[in-house]
């Protein structure tokens, strides 16, 4: 990595991504899903089950979505920046580690646990994702934020690997048979090793990355702050390629992160077994680094905006795939087409997220980063309410998944059109 002439600073902000990643792999898309259908709420039909995670997960973004906005704002003022990153990484931490205390049954108790540690994940990453400005500070090239974004996602997506591997050591030396529930110590304790891997990667963000771009402290912080937030709202117009990005965004990434935090629940009601789950994500997951690193480069050739359609494309037709799986008849061309859809995913996941965060960074003033990665994460926030909750709502009303899935197609055909009409250059304000 320091062979491709990455500074310390870009390389401690891309270590935080090695570390907060193994979150999103074992808490959102593997081990507790699982955990909650198979132990938490054991007894629950499978529809209603994966419904309440889905709401679960809207709930968590919507909290994070209301907060988002004012933090940003105070955030951006001089040593404000890492203080507000550190404060929510504590409490995605410590909720992680207290999810190790739920009893079999004890559904809402788990999710409520879960939400909080979700929104400790999420706000953190608000203050993660601002930072992009001050790491990449000073290149005169164009795409740099392009290739370290990526690169962050990439290496995020392979160190994760490690604790999950672990994770999953644990679990199927315990479980010999694939098609048992998930056991629960090993499960408890894998959320242990994500919080200790979490810790141990945030602290080279602590110690080396900076704040460079700030606005003045204020006595009257709380006060300006809101001041600030309602005056960038009124001058929209000012900074109307960011906003119509951040519409284009809230459809495509509703799409993006449905898939993301729903795909495990859904592929465990099509009778999937854990351990082909498990494999599953761990391929999307080793795939996704190259991939992650391809989309990069190929956005310095052909532009971030070019390469988020594509992604966008990919998954439409990941959408249609998805939707008409469980009408495959046989067990061995239904795995493959599992297989397939997976494939799909890992190779653009990682690429529509890490450009997506470049390519907004391009559109805003650097001083004001943390706030408008504040709007960026409200847009990204409410679009993962209603994802989730669609898919939730929809499952419910006809007993079956598949028409939930079905339902986001809309979202990233949205996503699409919209930002067809964003003009992608650098921001000059």
């Amino acid at each position: 990595m320091k062979k491709a002439g990455l500074t310390k600073e870009e390389l401690s902000w891309m270590l935080y991504d090695v570390g907060n990643s193994a979150f999103v792999l074992v808490m959102v898309t593997a081990i507790m899903p699982i955990f909650f259908k198979d132990f938490a709420a054991k007894g629950l039909p499978d529809a209603i089950s994966t419904a309440n995670w889905g709401f679960a997960n809207s709930a968590a973004s919507f909290f994070l979505a209301l907060l988002a906005p004012v933090l940003g704002v105070m955030a951006d003022y001089k040593g404000y920046k890492i203080k507000f990153f550190a404060g929510f990484m504590i409490l995605g931490l410590g909720f992680t580690l207290s999810l190790t205390l739920v009893r079999e049954g004890q559904w809402l108790g788990c999710l409520l646990l879960f939400v909080m540690a979700r929104v400790g994940w999420a706000g953190a990453n608000i203050f993660y994702d601002a930072f992009i400005v001050d790491v990449t500070a000073g290149s005169k090239e164009e795409s740099r934020m392009d290739r370290v974004s990526a690169a962050g996602y990439a290496f995020g997506y392979i160190g994760s690997v490690v604790p999950f591997l672990v994770i999953i050591g644990l679990i199927l030396t315990a479980n010999g048979d694939a098609y048992l529930p998930i056991p629960v110590f090993q499960s408890k304790l894998g959320f242990a090793v994500v919080a200790f891997w979490w810790l141990a990667f945030s602290l080279p963000m602590l110690k080396n990355v900076k704040q460079k771009f700030a606005s003045p402290v204020s006595k009257a912080s709380v006060k300006d702050a809101f001041s600030r937030l309602f005056q960038t709202f009124g001058d929209i117009r000012r900074h109307r390629r960011a906003f119509l990005f951040l519409t284009a965004y809230f459809f495509y990434i509703d799409g993006v992160d449905t898939i993301i935090s729903m795909s495990t629940a859904y592929g465990r009601d099509l009778g999937f077994s854990v351990s082909l789950l498990i494999g599953v994500i761990l391929f999307i997951q080793i795939i996704a680094f190259p991939f992650a690193l391809v989309y990069g480069r190929l956005a310095g050739r052909f532009s971030a905006k070019t390469m988020l359609m594509a992604g966008i494309g990919v998954y439409c037709v990941i959408t249609l795939m998805a939707f008409l799986l469980p009408e495959v008849s046989g067990i061995g061309l239904k795995t493959a087409l599992f297989w397939t859809i997976a494939f799909l995913v890992g190779s653009s996941m990682g690429g529509i997220q890490a450009l997506s965060r470049s390519f907004f960074g391009r559109l805003i003033p650097a001083e004001n980063s943390a706030e408008f990665f504040g709007f960026y994460n409200i847009f990204g926030k409410f679009a993962a309410i209603a994802g989730p909750f669609l898919m939730g709502v929809v499952g419910t009303i006809t007993g079956h998944s598949r028409w939930g899935v079905l339902s986001i197609l809309i979202l990233f055909i949205a996503g699409a059109w919209l930002l067809s009409k964003v003009d992608g250059r650098r921001a000059v304000v």
